[in-house]
């Protein structure tokens, strides 16, 4: 381990009267502020890692059972500066996402109810009878999330990312073609070829454009689902945005770390088109399913 590494670390562990890091007694006092503590009540500082998106996380602990998360993010990737509207929002909806406790825009330090360390990723080596009400509740929650009204949405208050359009569409198949077709793959085509596969995925962003918009999440995969008793609960949600709702059905059950039989997929489905209301066949449903699953796993 390197020094810089055991700095870091002694940082973060060493307790308050041992050490006088100004970033973490910072962190401290704001954690004391967001819960109402004094300078009695000892409270350790523990990193995690796994997140990502330019943040830092922190469990939080200060007795045998109470916990909760300190997330400090760089704000100079955008959608961090909306996590704490979104977040309470989503809430507002009664979307089951995190609770806030707190947020300190000029600290960019936010103390977020704590869901624990089992996520749906975590259960999938377990039987399909546990894990399929469980997706089925979260493809619930993800239905309410779809079924907010576009014109309800305060944009004046919630701030959020650019919609899926020719940009971002165009965004992923050059990230998907760039990095996947080329670097990955090393498949090397000649522009023709190149202009063939590019007017292809231009149709399908089309196809999809025409399926209607609604909030999604828009990274709806298996790690960004908690579950607490028994409960989903949606992480990770500041790149919502609006969109197709079948992108994020592609995020769920088309995620490529988890494993699906066709029939349990099928069932997943069929369950979300027995809650929807909107006007078109299964065929056709399931046709769009797929097509934005190959979207989506082009990013």
């Amino acid at each position: 381990m390197s020094s810089e590494c055991r700095l870091r670390i002694l940082d973060l562990v060493t307790p308050q009267s041992e050490f006088r890091n100004p970033k973490y007694e910072e962190m401290i006092d704001f954690v004391r502020e967001a819960l109402g503590f004094s300078e009695s009540v000892p409270i350790e500082l523990l990193p995690f890692e796994g997140r990502g998106s330019d943040r830092d996380f922190y469990r939080l602990k200060w007795s045998h059972q109470d916990l909760a998360i300190l997330i400090h993010y760089n704000p100079r990737r955008v959608e961090n500066r909306y996590y704490a509207d979104i977040a309470t929002f989503l809430r507002r909806i009664e979307v089951s996402v995190p609770r806030m406790i707190r947020h300190d825009p000029n600290r960019c330090l936010i103390v977020m109810e704590d869901l624990g360390d089992t996520d749906l990723w975590s259960l999938r080596k377990t039987p399909w009878e546990t894990r399929r009400p469980l997706y089925e509740k979260t493809i619930a929650v993800a239905h309410r999330l779809h079924s907010f009204r576009m014109k309800d949405f305060p944009s004046s208050r919630v701030r959020i990312m650019e919609g899926f359009g020719p940009n971002l569409f165009r965004w992923e198949r050059t990230y998907f073609r760039e990095n996947f077709v080329s670097d990955v793959c090393s498949i090397k085509l000649d522009p023709p070829v190149w202009q063939e596969l590019e007017t292809e995925l231009i149709k399908l962003a089309e196809r999809l454009s025409g399926t209607g918009r609604c909030l999604v999440h828009r990274d709806l995969q298996s790690q960004n689902v908690m579950i607490r008793d028994e409960e989903p609960f949606l992480i990770d949600f500041q790149g919502m945005c609006f969109g197709t709702l079948f992108y994020d059905l592609g995020s769920l059950l088309c995620d490529p770390y988890v494993e699906f039989s066709e029939n349990e997929r099928e069932e997943l489905l069929a369950f979300y088109y027995g809650m929807s209301r909107r006007n078109i066949d299964w065929e056709a449903f399931r046709n769009y399913f797929w097509e934005a699953s190959a979207q989506r796993l082009m990013q």
